[in-house]
């Protein structure tokens, strides 16, 4: 597979987006989502994170076609945290193991300090093995784990916490 070409997500890719998160939510643990999102709830998403200037963004293949897509929205709401940003990235079944996934937080990382943010956490539901292993191969360490977070699927889910500097990071005042 050629590399998938990253650009900005709009809102006309909310159903796309909505298939692919749909597909984790009933199949995996990365979302702790027992219900997939609606078309329209994934449309309003995006275009709530684009007026807030947090990155989202889309990997599509030669052909136009969705392969996965990644966001960064704020860590938590309160004020003090508006400087770090917690990442999402999802992949479409049929493009999981193309390096997808590395393609989007790459991309997603230099967005994000370009938006302005100086820490990015990942919080890994399930404490899926991939995930861990993509943040760590991308510069993240280990921030903490806590154990039964969820229910999912008949099991108690483990979330692992991860996290990497943008730009100065706690090195000077943000800006």
């Amino acid at each position: 597979m050629a590399d998938p070409r990253i650009q900005p997500a709009t809102t006309d890719d909310a159903a796309a987006i909505a298939a692919i998160y749909a597909h984790h939510v009933a199949h995996g643990t990365a979302s702790y989502d027992t219900e997939p999102r609606s078309i329209a709830a994934t449309e309003a998403m995006i275009a709530d994170y684009i007026a807030r200037g947090w990155p989202f963004l889309a990997a599509r293949d030669a052909d136009g076609a969705l392969l996965g897509y990644a966001y960064a929205s704020q860590f938590r709401p309160r004020a003090a945290y508006a400087w770090a940003c917690e990442d999402s990235i999802y992949v479409a079944p049929a493009a999981q193991g193309r390096g997808v996934g590395r393609a989007l937080l790459g991309a997603l990382l230099v967005a994000a300090e370009a938006s302005g943010f100086r820490t990015m956490v990942a919080v890994i539901g399930g404490a899926e093995p991939a995930s861990v292993a993509l943040h760590a191969a991308c510069g993240f360490t280990h921030a903490g784990r806590l154990a039964g977070m969820g229910w999912k699927h008949g099991r108690w889910l483990d979330t692992v916490y991860m996290q990497r500097s943008l730009g100065d990071g706690m090195a000077s005042a943000p800006a």
